[in-house]
């Protein structure tokens, strides 16, 4: 995508941990950033457990986040207080043992501009435009649990302007049978029930739930991953048709690589809640440098027997793959558009790799 388009949704540093006991904490997303344009799809990719469906749910309001800030058309919707917190705490620490006027005065002025960052973080958090934060909206990973079994299609799919205020029934009613018959399914659905209808037809229920709401930005977290193979198409060219004809903006989270291929603009790869690699998607797959990504690819298998009898998969180690003993690695631009995660010695050694072609 051309860089000069507008940046809907900009992620800075997204952190969201859970406190599992006193002593344990699962960062399950740890330290994130990336941004999405106006008009394309953006794939989130990773094995399961990685933070995908955790960065989702955070952006989407769904989950206070710890520490970071996401911003929506340019204005703060989220934002956490954690590394502020631990600047404040890092800066009493050091002035117990500080006899230096000069460099106390310093650690006062970093406490107190770690304040006014919570302040406004808070403030931002609280009171966040909910008119704003209704444009992005989420199609789940699984239609049979996300729909309520006791509500009727149309009851479903008119509650988000129920709850917006709408009043008007003739007004909800034809935007509900405007809704089914854009994802593919007639008005006589409204008044039947989910348990009623197939799992490809519970999903497109999902996404016409989604699209009443006019949305900017939609979440897609695995929509297809719980469908039959033969229904995983007609969504995917669903999505893709919607995007294409109502300019909507997609953040597409996926553990299938081939499909984030055909569908997605931009991918990122996650592993174990960390932005391993950032890139367009023609990029990416000529040019897989991270070594999970690598591994990821190596996976997917190909419609050729003769190739599939010769295909070696490649085990991601971490341990063996890394020496982080020296230098510690950073979010990195390989090459124009292309981020790695590295350190100093695996930046250079990108590099050569990006320009030997």
């Amino acid at each position: 995508m051309a860089n000069e388009k507008e940046v809907l949704l900009r992620v800075e540093n997204l952190c969201q941990y859970f406190k599992l006991d006193a002593h344990t904490v699962n960062k399950a997303v740890d330290n994130v950033s990336f941004d999405i344009k106006k008009g394309e799809v953006f794939g989130l990719v990773g094995e399961s457990g990685c933070g995908k469906t955790t960065t989702g749910r955070s952006i989407i309001k769904l989950y206070d986040i710890t520490s970071g800030s996401v911003y929506f058309k340019g204005q703060r919707i989220c934002a956490g207080t954690k590394s502020y917190k631990d600047a404040i705490a890092a800066a009493r620490r050091e002035k117990r043992g500080c006899t230096d006027k000069t460099r106390l005065a310093e650690l006062d002025q970093i406490i107190a501009d770690n304040r006014k960052e919570i302040k406004s973080a808070k403030e931002d958090h609280k009171n966040a435009d909910r008119k704003l934060v209704n444009e992005i909206q989420m199609i789940f990973q699984d239609p049979i649990a996300s729909l309520d079994p006791r509500m009727t299609v149309r009851d479903i799919i008119a509650e988000g302007l129920v709850i917006k205020g709408v009043k008007d029934k003739e007004y909800i009613d034809n935007k509900v049978y405007e809704m089914l018959e854009t994802v593919g399914l007639v008005r006589e659905h409204a008044s039947r029930y989910p348990h009623e209808f197939s799992g490809g037809q519970r999903q497109r229920i999902g996404v016409a739930r989604s699209l009443i709401m006019e949305p900017s930005l939609i979440i897609a977290d695995e929509p297809i991953s719980a469908l039959d193979v033969s229904i995983r198409a007609q969504i995917i060219n669903l999505l893709n048709d919607l995007r294409n004809r109502l300019g909507i903006t997609i953040l597409f989270i996926a553990h299938d690589l081939s499909v984030v291929k055909y569908f997605s603009d931009r991918i990122g790869v996650m592993y174990y809640g960390k932005m391993v690699e950032l890139a367009d998607s023609e990029e990416l797959f000529r040019h897989p440098l991270h070594p999970y990504t690598r591994s990821l690819l190596s996976a997917i298998p190909q419609p050729d027997p003769n190739y599939e009898k010769n295909r070696k998969r490649i085990v991601y180690n971490p341990i063996a793959d890394h020496d982080y003993r020296n230098s510690q690695p950073s979010f990195r631009e390989v090459c124009t558009g292309h981020f790695v995660l590295c350190d100093d010695a695996e930046f250079e050694r990108y590099r050569k790799i990006v320009e030997e072609g």
